[in-house]
């Protein structure tokens, strides 16, 4: 059976940079999980961040930009953490490629696992259209991308691919 990459945080674990996580309660994910179909990744822990850590938004464009070197990933603190969550991204992309992975959840929003959206870089949680940069590196290498809104279409597409 083919298995799926999700979020570590959408899966109870609390590594988010706050320390928290953000729990789906699904029974998609439930049945997923009683199958032994998920693989759980965090790709900021797989970069190296800590727990808890300093809130980080890619400056001046999104997840494609920051792949790309055109962008950089910053902490409220003025840190650069870009190395950090290319890392993790390429850590992710090969444990997709090990677990022949082509289906992935990740969270909305974040600066590395955002689908659809993330923040503008002002730290005022301030939306923009925009991927982050674990799914940016992993759309660019074939693997369909939803975040946690999308679970149903998700198991839905893994199942018909």
């Amino acid at each position: 059976m083919k298995k799926i990459l999700v979020s570590a945080c959408l899966l109870g674990n609390p590594v988010r940079y706050d320390g928290r996580s953000k729990a789906l309660d699904s029974n998609d994910l439930d049945a997923l999980l009683a199958q032994d179909r998920i693989i759980s990744f965090c790709p900021e822990i797989a970069g190296g961040l800590p727990v808890p850590r300093a809130a980080a938004e890619i400056q001046a464009g999104d997840g494609d930009t920051v792949v790309a070197g055109r962008a950089r990933v910053m902490t409220t603190d003025g840190t650069d953490v870009t190395d950090y969550f290319l890392l993790g991204a390429q850590q992710a992309l090969a444990l997709c490629r090990k677990h022949d992975i082509t289906v992935a959840v990740l969270t909305e929003s974040s600066p590395s696992c955002g689908s659809g959206q993330v923040n503008d870089g002002s730290f005022t949680r301030t939306a923009i259209p925009g991927s982050g940069v674990t799914k940016a590196l992993l759309r660019q290498h074939g693997i369909t991308v939803f975040n946690q809104q999308q679970l149903e279409a998700a198991c839905r597409h893994l199942q018909n691919n």
